[in-house]
């Protein structure tokens, strides 16, 4: 089965092993990508708060798969 997220949920310990190091990874991204879209959304840019905002549900959804 596979998540939200694209990432596959797993059938054994050593699989979900990896997919929560994934989805934490990828969270880690995220956060990083957030935060750069929120800084430029405070210097006024309106496409990088939409953005931010997009990212931050992203996020939000990743935590609760967990």
């Amino acid at each position: 089965m596979v998540l939200s997220s694209g990432i596959a949920e797993a059938s054994s310990q050593p699989e979900a092993d990896r997919a929560a190091y994934k989805r934490e990874a990828l969270i880690a991204k995220l956060e990083r990508k957030y935060s750069r879209q929120l800084e430029a959304c405070n210097r006024g840019q309106t496409a990088a708060c939409a953005e931010a905002n997009r990212i931050s549900g992203e996020i939000t959804l990743l935590r609760k798969e967990r």
